[in-house]
């Protein structure tokens, strides 16, 4: 039985920084990555570093006339919630109620925000 490779779901930060240009902007070819992204990268450093996303299965690419056409393989969310489980394993000990108290006594979140989490618990609470 062949395995499938499994998609590595960390983002170093220049994958990250062309992963939300394609997340953003939807398919796209070397030029217009390199286009959107901050900073002056070179066209060979974004086409290699493209190319060993697709290798590692986190871009997938199709031949679009004499160009490359690259695609988000991995979902935002995918990435989002990868890089925040390891957050929470590296910093709080894997404890995310830690995470939450240090946001809420450094008051990095608002009563807005605070009043949402309390409605998604209550809504979590009534499913249990």
């Amino acid at each position: 039985m062949v395995s499938k490779k499994k998609v590595s779901e960390q983002l170093p930060p220049v994958e990250l920084a062309m992963m939300q240009v394609l997340w953003a902007q939807g398919p796209s070819t070397v030029q217009e990555v390199q286009e959107r992204m901050e900073g002056e990268q070179a066209y060979t450093t974004v086409q290699t570093m493209l190319n060993i996303m697709v290798q590692k299965g986190r871009v997938e690419r199709t031949l679009r006339g004499k160009a490359y056409v690259y695609r988000a393989a991995l979902s935002r969310e995918v990435a989002m919630g990868s890089a925040v489980e390891d957050l929470v394993q590296r910093m709080f000990g894997g404890r995310v109620e830690a995470l939450l108290m240090n946001l809420v006594e450094r008051e990095k979140v608002d009563e807005d925000t605070i009043a949402k989490l309390k409605q998604a618990i209550a809504e979590r609470e009534k499913k249990a």
